[in-house]
């Protein structure tokens, strides 16, 4: 890496669009620029109407750069949305060089192997993340380079989406004047930003409560084991106080921000605030009693939904250090409360970490994946030509590009 570089990571929501530009050096990253916008353009994470997606990623990417003093040019954006698939792959491949060695052509052999799943038409592969390899009988080797077999095994996590949502965030980017430096699923992002290594290598969860979705990852021995989606988030809670209290979407998510709560106090009962008619009649007085009654039902389906999902994988019982709740959605009070319950595991807040600069602006949880998209561009931009290539077609990396993030994710994961 040069002395220092600017890395931009953008996190494009279903109800906001955040850009975080960072200047990056080998022993830190320093956040010098924040901006957000409001998303007109997206539904449940996914791109609805381009042109609205494209100005509001315009209007926070030039708060950022005004704020920072620099132009931006390539950009991490996150991926997210009801679309995102993943599973489990398996490869076997024999060794392949003359002395029995494992070689990094190997390597890049297995896990081409371990992919080589049926696809709908209309899905592609986002990431492949090596969990784990197997020489001959040795099994949880991280990095198989240079040792001894005669056959070698490899256990991927593959993540796939639908090709024409990930082709309209890289046609929105572009519009808007930037280029895909790559697209990274968004929790996976966010856990660059909220975990640390014992948390992955014992065992944990995140689950970031965006406006739209929440987004699901299982890690376990350092590696991500299981990632999901739930199509619910905050904006749901917000519609539902909307349509219950007839006040308009604004003057609603104001309510969910200020005094939201998903338990009930003692002190509710005499608590009042006021509540803007969506037809402009008069104002009232409602019970804060009220407001939990219509916040509560959606977050306990929320976080319901997304236990179920993780009880789908075989690691639920590995998680030994919990819950991490990241995303807007996870700061209505008593959320942690009411995880720990569902989940009968211990919970969290996720705060992003590892970062200097602009500190107070982004240690909050709406900021995970932005900052998160900035500390994996730092691992992984070396990989990445220019660190602003753009794929075949448009959208994804070509082939040959992901072949060796492939392998490199090897050592850096």
């Amino acid at each position: 890496m040069q002395d220092t570089e600017i890395i931009t990571g953008v996190d494009i929501g279903t109800t906001k669009i955040g850009c975080f530009i960072a200047e990056v050096s080998d022993d830190d990253i320093r956040l010098i620029g924040v901006g957000a916008a409001q998303s007109d353009g997206l539904k449940y994470g996914v791109v609805v109407d381009v042109d609205k997606t494209v100005k509001s990623i315009q209007a926070a990417v030039k708060k950022a750069e005004d704020m920072a003093d620099v132009d931006v040019d390539a950009v991490f954006v996150g991926i997210a949305g009801d679309h995102i698939r993943s599973i489990n792959g398996r490869g076997v491949v024999a060794v392949s060089g003359d002395d029995s060695e494992v070689t990094a052509d190997d390597v890049r052999r297995v896990i081409d192997a371990a992919k080589a799943v049926a696809l709908p038409i209309d899905r592609e592969i986002i990431h492949i993340l090596p969990q784990e390899f197997m020489v001959d009988d040795m099994k949880g080797i991280r990095d198989p380079v240079g040792m001894k077999g005669v056959r070698l095994e490899a256990e991927v996590h593959i993540v796939t989406g639908a090709i024409a949502s990930a082709q309209n965030i890289h046609r929105c980017i572009e519009k808007a004047g930037y280029t895909v430096a790559d697209i990274v699923l968004e929790p996976l992002a966010a856990s660059y930003s909220v975990l640390n290594d014992d948390q992955k290598e014992l065992g944990c969860i995140i689950i970031d409560i965006g406006g739209g979705t929440s987004d699901i990852a299982m890690f376990y021995e350092g590696c991500i084991r299981h990632t999901s989606v739930v199509a619910l988030g905050g904006k749901n809670v917000t519609n539902d106080l909307a349509i219950v209290l007839r006040t308009p979407i604004d003057a609603a998510e104001k309510l969910k921000i200020e005094y939201g709560r998903v338990l009930h106090l003692e002190s509710d009962r005499d608590e009042y605030v006021t509540v803007t008619d969506v037809n402009h009649v008069s104002d009232r007085k409602i019970s804060r009693n009220l407001l939990v009654d219509i916040i509560q039902p959606r977050m306990a389906e929320i976080l319901s939904l997304a236990y179920e999902e993780v009880k789908r994988s075989d690691y639920i019982n590995l998680m030994t250090t919990g819950l991490v709740l990241t995303g807007g959605g996870s700061l209505c009070g008593g959320t942690i409360e009411m995880a720990e319950s569902i989940f009968n595991m211990p919970v969290k807040l996720g705060l992003p970490q590892g970062f200097t600069g602009m500190v107070e602006e982004a240690k909050n949880p709406q900021s995970a994946t932005g900052v998160g998209l900035i500390i994996y561009g730092k691992k992984h931009m070396h990989e990445i030509d220019g660190h602003m290539a753009k794929g075949e077609n448009g959208a994804f990396e070509s082939i040959k590009r992901r072949f060796r993030r492939w392998f490199n994710t090897i050592s850096m994961y």
